[in-house]
């Protein structure tokens, strides 16, 4: 008897406690905010606060890749467009709220290249849970002036977002096309057509796909596969309703095995592909020894990390990538060495352009109307020596990619890497490049600078604002 009423007296102190701890949970969630942050899509910020991150995948030397991530990645173009018929410079890229957050907002603002003023930026998405760089936007603008914002997602766990601006030439207010999965968006704006967007969908690896619109840009077909060999990232480029890219491929699916480089095009908005000169083939491309293939990197154990792309004044395709001995970073990389390739006289000529510290060092090539040639790009050791990023140095060429001189050297003594530096389309000479900066080794502030095309002018992006203006920082003049 002892015993058993022994037992029941414990049961009921269990029952009475857990009745107790219920209604105090209970109590306490009523009385407490929701843990949900709120969504701040549609807000402004008061400042231009760049996104850090960390992949993490450390060596001895650091992260595969980390630091200011705002203009990321390589694979997410355009990121800005000039429209000379508001003579503003538009751009997006990938905020934060605060300098010890790592909450992602897709940001979107201007430059007046008359006022010489920047706007505080729009939240055209705010990712809520997200703080990954690689949902980053990109941005185009169609015929009639409306600003076309999409927002990358990741795998099928993280959904795509469009976004199309309510009013042209304008970044107050923007709606929702539609929602579907795409990460690594490229849209480009085809005059009187719409859209051929060229994304990535995890299928079996990153496999590329690409989708097309209506002219009013809302009505899409079906996704269809360009390349599946294990995976590819790619880079692309539009010209007169003509696209190109270039991508590689990763064996067995494994990025870290990144290697070859391939070569397509389209001028009928991907009803057909073909080769440089000119041969067709048939889609999706699986057999990694296609007629696509520009260079067979793997055979030579290179890696191969893409940066650019780009027409020659005769509309000759030209590929900016860099190749590596390693995934990781430090000296096992070594060499890691800017490369282009350039279609010329019916076949690829290829040409180095210098080295870099890192495989996630990024920067743009420009193919100017007077046959001059530029990159700018962090080519230079930077403070965090083996983070991603660097000082920024000014690449010129006066023969088509044949040699390259460093003209100038745009960033030095910084206290933090710069990279990711972007080629707006249509790039204005005051605009020329935007990018961030981070430190690599830890969370940082990261800044949003853009330079001219001569790269003796540099402005940063004001961190903080107390108006709804305001003209930019001058850091470097000379």
């Amino acid at each position: 008897m002892n015993k058993h009423r022994s037992c029941k007296t414990v049961l009921f102190f269990f029952y009475l406690n857990g009745f107790l701890f219920c209604s105090l949970l209970q109590s306490t969630l009523a009385q407490s905010p929701s843990t949900s942050p709120p969504n701040l899509t549609g807000q402004t910020v008061t400042g231009y606060r760049g996104i850090w991150f960390d992949l993490g995948q450390r060596s001895e030397y650091g992260s595969k890749y980390s630091g200011g991530l705002g203009t990321y990645t390589a694979k997410h173009h355009p990121l800005a467009v000039y429209a000379p018929q508001v003579n503003k410079t538009f751009f997006v890229y990938g905020g934060t709220t605060q300098s010890d957050q790592r909450h992602l907002l897709a940001m979107i603002s201007w430059y007046d290249h008359q006022r010489h003023c920047v706007p505080q930026p729009i939240i055209v998405h705010d990712k809520i849970t997200v703080n990954d760089p690689h949902d980053n936007p990109s941005l185009n603008i169609d015929d009639t002036g409306h600003l076309w914002v999409f927002v990358s997602g990741r795998a099928r766990a993280r959904p795509g977002y469009i976004y199309r601006s309510r009013e042209p030439w304008s970044i107050d207010s923007f709606e929702q096309i539609s929602e579907s999965e795409f990460t690594y968006p490229q849209p480009w704006w085809i005059t009187g057509h719409g859209f051929l967007h060229l994304f990535t969908q995890y299928s079996h690896g990153r496999e590329l796909y690409f989708s097309t619109s209506d002219i009013d840009g809302t009505n899409w077909t079906p996704p269809r596969q360009l390349a599946g060999m294990g995976g590819h990232y790619q880079m692309s480029n539009e010209q007169d309703g003509r696209i190109i890219t270039a991508f590689n491929m990763h064996p067995g699916g494994n990025v870290d095995r990144r290697t070859n480089l391939y070569f397509l095009q389209t001028s009928d908005l991907g009803q057909t592909w073909q080769t440089a000169d000119g041969q067709t083939v048939s889609l999706p491309l699986t057999d990694p020894q296609c007629p696509a293939l520009v260079h067979d990197y793997r055979t030579e154990s290179r890696l191969v990390y893409l940066k650019d792309i780009g027409f020659d004044l005769d509309g000759n395709p030209v590929l900016l990538y860099l190749t590596s001995s390693h995934y990781q970073p430090g000296p096992n990389g070594n060499p890691r060495t800017w490369t282009i390739a350039h279609w010329q006289q019916g076949d690829w000529q290829f040409h180095e352009v210098t080295t870099s510290t890192h495989n996630y060092d990024m920067g743009s090539l420009y193919l100017e109307p007077s046959g001059i040639w530029r990159i700018i790009a962090p080519t230079l050791p930077g403070p965090q020596n083996w983070g991603a990023g660097g000082e920024l140095a000014l690449w010129l060429s006066y023969d088509q990619g044949r040699q390259w001189f460093r003209a100038r050297t745009l960033t030095a003594n910084s206290p933090l890497n710069h990279n990711y530096a972007r080629r707006p389309r249509n790039a204005h000479p005051d605009f020329y490049a935007f990018w961030a900066d981070g430190n690599p080794d830890s969370l940082s502030e990261s800044h949003l600078y853009f330079t001219n095309k001569t790269g003796d002018t540099i402005y940063q992006l004001p961190y903080t604002m107390t108006e709804s203006e305001v003209s930019p920082t001058l850091v470097k003049l000379n």
